[in-house]
């Protein structure tokens, strides 16, 4: 269901949806479309990150986009409204977006007072509970004035030293500012309350007008109040040349990286996990020759035409028989009603490195899947999860986890449960090591297994007995057909 209001018959407003399960925020990445560009029912107008992933939005109805209410790189609350439509263009005069624009925020405020409590139905599930934290509240029109008043100041003195009054560029950064708020992320927004600047009287040097931390850090030097008298004499800029190198030094010494989005969601998932479920690791080390030979020859079989063989299908592979050989590993922990949960499916869950951090897409019903459909979808899903267009459908409900370390060249690890899951595979490098085969030391190829799984589901002997019939068909991997 579409999160949208409906300001007039001409207009109509959407709202950001819940795009996932109970999230309650979304970052803007990116626009599609600008105020005056056509839009069709459908049409993905803008593209939000949240804390599970990258989502495109559509827009629910046609006509001409009349105003963005928020610039890109902004986190808004799940039920704001982030974009207004002109659904019947050309039936009269619509007013300017710039003089809708600070009355349009506070407007917003009364109106959410007066809906009940609950959950808003929205794009995905049935919307989000009613947060127990608020936003401060905007500034909104207030924050207008200022500005005006700011950028009167900045002319009078310029003018006063003379300086031509009609070509000065000075006001220009306020342009992109929405409702009269400078643009700013909520990392500078936070550098500058701790400076004690005021983001309206700073100059912002960003992209879109967007105020960037030096823009701070030069609003709070000294030198700042003597900008103007710079104007009247050809040399003054040289202090605040010298100046600059003190800034750039200073931040190059340290970065910080706001943690929001995919990477907020993973500390607090792999934090939950590792402190909720008691976990154990087993590991093992196995002579793979015999499966790298197996892997070579899928290669080159024409039912395998189109999709991409590696190692980790053959060991996904293993791992959906291992699990059929033991079902009781396939199971999940109810907190609330104390019961264990067993699955008769396999979502089996591949951890994969992105852009925007660790991901953990799952392949539903795995276990049903044929060698070639298991190679198809295992080929999807990466490429899927590169693009950074992985759906948080995509990355619920998963069962079992495979983890593959071994493409960074680390030998093992000690894999952490992604949340509500019973067990997760780690596998290593695959190296050539001398190794006792047929009562000799040859070369083979040889990679260790690391096994982690939630101790309150899965006792040592049913671990063990998972992890050595992964390891006995991947050295022997004719098992796959004598055990499936």
């Amino acid at each position: 269901m579409t999160t949208m209001t409906e300001t007039s018959a001409r207009f109509r407003e959407f709202k950001m949806p819940d795009v996932g399960e109970g999230l309650t925020e979304a970052e803007i990445l990116k626009w599609f479309v600008q105020p005056g560009d056509t839009v069709t029912d459908g049409q993905v107008v803008c593209e939000v990150e949240t804390a599970k992933a990258a989502v495109e939005l559509p827009i629910p109805f046609d006509g001409v986009v009349h105003e963005l209410r928020f610039p890109e790189g902004t986190t808004v609350d799940v039920g704001q409204v982030i974009i207004a439509i002109d659904v019947a263009p050309g039936s009269g005069d619509a007013p300017a977006p710039a003089a809708a624009a600070p009355v349009q925020e506070p407007a917003a405020e009364p109106e959410a007072e007066a809906e009940p409590k609950g959950r808003t139905p929205v794009l995905v599930g049935y919307g989000v509970a009613e947060s127990s934290t608020k936003r401060r509240p905007r500034k909104g029109a207030a924050a207008a004035p200022e500005a005006a008043a700011v950028a009167a100041a900045v002319q009078a003195e310029l003018n006063g030293h003379g300086a031509p009054a009609a070509p000065t560029p000075a006001p220009a950064p306020a342009v992109p500012v929405q409702g009269g708020r400078p643009l700013a992320k909520p990392p500078v927004r936070k550098l500058a309350k701790d400076l004690g600047i005021d983001l309206a009287t700073v100059v912002p040097t960003g992209k879109d007008g967007i105020i960037t931390r030096e823009d701070v850090h030069a609003a709070a030097a000294p030198a700042a109040p003597e900008a103007p008298a710079a104007v009247a004499s050809p040399v003054a800029p040289a202090p605040a040349v010298a100046e600059a190198p003190a800034v750039v030094s200073d931040s190059a010494r340290e970065t910080r990286i706001p943690v929001k989005g995919v990477r907020k969601a993973i500390a607090q998932a792999m934090v939950g996990s590792a402190f909720t479920a008691p976990h154990v690791t087993e590991f093992v080390t196995v002579d793979v020759t015999r499966t790298m030979k197996l892997v070579a020859e899928l290669k080159e079989d024409k039912d395998m035409a189109g999709v991409r063989v590696n190692p980790l299908l053959i060991i996904a592979k293993a791992l959906l028989v291992a699990i059929k050989r033991n079902p009781e590993v396939n199971a999940a922990w109810d907190e609330a009603n104390q019961e264990i949960v067993q699955k008769h499916y396999v979502n089996l869950g591949i951890a994969a490195a992105t852009p925007r951090g660790l991901i953990v897409p799952n392949i539903k019903d795995a276990h049903d899947k044929t060698l070639p459909q298991l190679a198809e979808a295992l080929g999807e899903l990466v490429a899927t999860a590169r693009d950074g267009k992985t759906s948080p459908a995509a990355m619920a409900g998963g069962t079992v986890t495979i983890t593959n370390v071994g493409v960074f060249g680390v030998d093992t690890g000690t894999p952490i449960l992604n949340p509500g899951e019973s067990a997760i595979l780690a596998v290593g490098a695959i190296k050539l090591q001398p190794w006792v085969h047929k009562g000799k030391v040859k070369p083979r190829q040889v990679t260790t297994l690391a096994l982690s799984f939630d101790h309150r589901l899965v006792d040592g002997e049913l671990g063990s007995k998972v992890l050595a019939d992964v390891a006995a068909i991947l050295e022997q991997p004719k098992r796959l057909i004598t055990w499936a």
